[in-house]
């Protein structure tokens, strides 16, 4: 096989130091902290292009003088089409900042012979955080208090101070049913459980409680219980075709009217269009989102409802967090590089 094939084969690399005579190219769709990368900055031979801002015109960007590059670094937020794929001949792995991977054209990848990885590890604690934290921020009506305080958003009356306005709900006591009980609903159930939450949970399968010690302190329900049962509804599943809309109206007919709904996964994951109806009717009480259904773009009507809270894609939004993820980047890429396959978290 050449060396310049596009195909990942063993032979492509037969040891530390052929890889680094190949002098690997390795292109990002954005800017990232460097000090992430500081195992590729030492390591010869290997000679990364990153752009100098965020949201860069890629394709002209690799089209312009970097199109010979044999690694790309994907960011979640960034489609790699197959058309950019195509206009890549030498590309051998795709590596990706983030956990999910549904911004990556894998049937592209696949007829290529093109490693796909994730960073799935660095993720987990910043989102789950951020889900807790969404939790406590509807329940306890922090932003809109704050608002209301500024005199800023949808309700700008004044607010009034006294022993019986301004009510919220605690989560102490209350059932959280998590929806997709991988490593991030686990540590967000720790979270929960340590609050004083009950916990629920539904899979496609079961957990073995022996393998997850959290789960002890769970109860596996079917998806139709785990809806009427439930005070909290999070989303903690990745994106599949099955997952499309799996909450719409009739799921959130299901739901108790008290009860809030929880999203940092994927937007896809909720018809907005019948989240923004049961938000308006009262069908449920609110909603707390970081991802949207056709993001960046936010359906407007959310805008003007004071029972939601909106954050911008920031799940993982940490200093510590997009350091770790760098990291992790720049590890899949060297098992890559010294073809050490079993370190690498793969995809495909």
């Amino acid at each position: 096989m050449s060396k310049k094939s596009s195909k990942f084969a063993p032979e492509l690399v037969n040891s530390p130091e052929e890889a680094l005579r190949l002098r690997m190219k390795i292109i990002f769709t954005t800017q990232l902290p460097h000090e992430g990368f500081q195992l590729l900055s030492n390591t010869p031979g290997v000679q990364f292009i990153m752009p100098e801002q965020e949201r860069l015109d890629i394709p002209s960007f690799i089209q312009s003088a970097h199109t010979d590059a044999e690694i790309l670094v994907a960011t979640f937020d960034y489609t790699v089409s197959k058309e950019l794929i195509d206009n890549m001949p030498n590309l051998q792995l795709i590596t990706n900042f983030g956990v999910g991977y549904n911004n990556i054209d894998l049937d592209a990848c696949r007829a290529r012979g093109i490693r796909v990885t994730n960073t799935p590890q660095p993720v987990i604690e910043p989102t789950a955080e951020l889900a807790f934290a969404l939790m406590i921020d509807i329940a306890r009506r922090v932003s809109e208090f704050d608002r209301r305080i500024r005199g800023i958003g949808p309700q700008t009356e004044p607010i009034r101070f006294g022993v019986m306005q301004n009510l919220s709900h605690s989560l102490y006591g209350k059932t959280l049913g998590i929806i997709g009980m991988g490593r991030i609903g686990l540590s967000l159930a720790r979270r929960a459980l340590a609050s004083g939450m009950k916990v629920i949970y539904h899979n496609r399968k079961p957990r073995v409680e022996s393998q997850v010690p959290t789960v002890e302190s769970t109860q596996y329900v079917d998806f139709q219980t785990l809806l009427q049962d439930s005070d909290f509804v999070s989303l903690n599943l990745p994106y599949t075709p099955e997952s499309h809309h799996i909450i719409g109206k009739p799921e959130l007919g299901m739901m108790k009217r008290s009860a809030y709904l929880i999203n940092t996964a994927r937007g896809a994951h909720i018809d907005e269009k019948a989240l923004v109806e049961a938000l308006q009717s009262g069908i449920i009480a609110g909603a707390a989102m970081d991802v949207y259904e056709h993001e960046p773009q936010i359906n407007p009507e959310l805008l003007t409802l004071n029972n939601v809270v909106l954050s911008p894609h920031t799940g993982t939004g940490t200093w510590e967090g997009r350091i770790a993820m760098c990291e992790n980047v720049a590890e899949n890429i060297l098992a890559f590089i010294h073809n050490e396959i079993d370190k690498m978290n793969i995809v495909l």
